[in-house]
């Protein structure tokens, strides 16, 4: 995947080139986890289709977003919505929290506050002020959460993902215009996500996308290669292939009951699609990912 920079690596998390890990709708880690490997110090890159939270509890992190530098030094929220080119250095006594989630958790959490989230839309940070002892509780439970296995575990994550939203999302007015090509592409880009995360099941066209986006098919796949590194029909398909993960591993469906839930009309179709796009047969993929 190339980025939409010269000079400036895509990831999915940093360092990391291979499409989103697993089945979680998010992915969370301590700062230390990954920073310490890199010496403390995260070079700018972007994120394709990822959105990240860099929860800082104590510390210090130095915060480059496109080129603008500023420094953290007290409990804060930095919030780098996708394609942001961004990088940080923190000091070695940092402590804190990166979280990573992609359109489709975006997509839940609007369907579940009622609003579009346009907190995400644009990088911020957010001091935590008076509430940092009730959001590192928050955060601190969450990652808990992520860590284990434990009943109930997708419901609480989901739960303690709209709370600490809930907050961003106060502390962000709403409604503020696209101020130039880029910011609408972008946002373009988001629509686009959005309706593919609420109509993915029922296999539309990308010209049928691009219809209700009022846009033509081809600006849409430029739109998509540009900003995403992927075509406006493969990432219809990897978002097909993450709920096929998940039902796999989550649910005892069949591989006819989990291709008819995706809308595949036949499921040989549908094992030779997964297998295309993931390397291995449903099946296979099922054994490797339960527990001996």
């Amino acid at each position: 995947m190339k980025s939409t920079l010269p000079g400036v690596p895509l990831f999915q998390l940093y360092g990391e080139n291979q499409h989103w890990p697993g089945t979680d709708l998010l992915h969370c880690e301590s700062i230390p986890a990954r920073s310490r490997l890199h010496h403390w110090e995260i070079k700018p890159h972007q994120h394709a289709e990822l959105f990240q939270l860099l929860y800082v509890q104590r510390g210090q992190a130095q915060v480059e977003v496109e080129g603008v530098r500023s420094t953290i030094t007290e409990a804060a929220i930095q919030v780098v919505p996708p394609l942001t080119v961004h990088g940080f250095c923190f000091s070695a006594d940092i402590q804190g929290h990166v979280l990573t989630f992609g359109p489709a958790l975006v997509a839940e959490l609007e369907q579940r506050l009622g609003a579009p989230l346009g907190v995400l839309a644009k990088a911020a940070c957010y001091p935590l002020g008076k509430d940092r002892v009730h959001l590192r509780g928050l955060i601190d439970t969450l990652q808990q959460e992520y860590q284990g296995s434990a009943p109930g575990r997708a419901p609480l994550l989901e739960a303690l993902v709209t709370a600490l939203m809930v907050w961003i999302n106060r502390r962000q007015q709403l409604g503020q215009t696209p101020r130039n090509r880029d910011e609408r592409d972008r946002q373009l880009l988001g629509r686009y996500l959005r309706l593919v995360e609420a109509h993915y099941r029922e296999h539309l066209s990308v010209e049928d996308f691009a219809t209700r986006l009022n846009i033509p098919s081809l600006q849409l796949n430029q739109l998509c290669r540009a900003l995403s590194g992927q075509s406006a029909l493969q990432v219809i398909h990897q978002r097909l292939l993450l709920e096929a993960r998940r039902s796999l591993v989550y649910t005892r469906m069949s591989i006819g009951q989990l291709s008819d839930s995706l809308g595949f009309s036949d499921p040989t179709y549908f094992a030779r699609f997964f297998k295309r796009l993931s390397g291995q047969t449903p099946n296979a993929y099922r054994r490797s990912v339960q527990p001996e």
